[in-house]
């Protein structure tokens, strides 16, 4: 399919940004005393490849107002050539918003990894479409992608609707629409039948659909394969079919992928991917990767 040309943005994202502790050298989280901090958030991971090779890109998200962690991430977004809009939320006292915490064990060996998500008061969760100029941004700067992930879908009703409406609002403007399914069972817990109709009818209005091996099945219902075992490059076909089934049902996409991971242990994975672009497939299949840092593994891939 042919991207929309002469916009400002070749990619845009929601997102809810935060901060992210790693103790160095994959020491565990609860015996190390010296940790490195970053700014991030899986949609910013996307759009980093992109802006890395120098295309423009951009992130809509919102802020604490006057914080220091909003001053940090403002300024790591900079550096990466990510451009970034959103309103500035008052704090409202020491028990008020936020911008979400990570603390991540990388693991190492077979100490698998571990992440700690500290998200009460998380300033993302407010994200609301009254808050952009639509038709600026996707109007007249315009946008080639908008990309959306189920992480910021899945955060509270508000972000959920918030996702649809910008889908709809770039689809009436001619913009492609990516959409990471990016299923995590914390999110939906309680929440299944509103999510899974939001989500459905995001992914009626997109252009390409990514998962993995199990997003598919788990936030559209779509049957396919068992997830995990010895063997993923055994169950190709399977996957196959799968996608097929996401195809039949979800006919305006043209793209379909989604990865084959396997885990050997921390620092090794197999890992390979399946794609159909229109009736034509690329098969990758699982092989043998060295992993310095598991989190944003399945970000890589969709931003590649």
């Amino acid at each position: 399919m042919k991207l929309k040309e002469n916009c400002k943005y070749k990619l845009i994202v929601p997102t809810s940004m935060g901060i992210r502790i790693t103790p160095i050298d994959r020491q565990p989280v609860h015996i190390s005393d010296m940790y490195r901090m970053m700014a991030t958030s899986a949609e910013s991971n996307v759009v980093s490849i992109s802006a890395g090779l120098g295309l423009p890109v951009k992130v809509l998200t919102t802020f604490v107002k006057g914080s220091p962690i909003s001053q940090f991430i403002k300024s790591k977004l900079r550096a990466r050539n990510v451009d970034y809009e959103g309103p500035e939320i008052e704090q409202g006292g020491p028990w008020g918003y936020r911008h979400q915490i990570n603390i991540a064990d990388s693991g190492y060996g077979m100490r698998g990894p571990r992440v700690h998500n500290d998200r009460a008061g998380e300033v993302g969760r407010t994200l609301n479409i009254k808050d952009f100029d639509i038709d600026r941004i996707f109007g007249d700067e315009g946008a080639q992608i908008l990309h959306v992930s189920g992480l910021v879908g899945a955060l509270s009703p508000g972000t959920g609707l918030f996702c649809l409406e910008l889908a709809k609002a770039a689809k009436k403007y001619g913009t492609t629409i990516s959409f990471d399914l990016n299923y995590r069972a914390s999110f939906w817990k309680d929440n299944e039948e509103e999510l899974s109709e939001i989500f459905e009818e995001i992914a009626s209005v997109s252009d390409f659909l990514f998962g993995n091996e199990e997003d598919f099945q788990l936030t559209l219902g779509i049957q396919g394969p068992e997830a995990g075992g010895k063997d993923l490059s055994g169950k190709i076909e399977s996957f196959k079919g799968m996608i097929m089934n996401a195809k039949k049902e979800y006919q305006n996409a043209h793209v379909f992928a989604t990865t084959l991971r396997q885990v050997k242990s921390a620092n090794e994975h197999l890992w390979g991917a399946l794609m159909l672009n229109k009736e034509n497939w690329t098969v990758i299949e699982p092989r043998p990767i060295p992993v310095l840092d598991r989190i944003g593994g399945g970000d890589g891939f969709v931003g590649g």
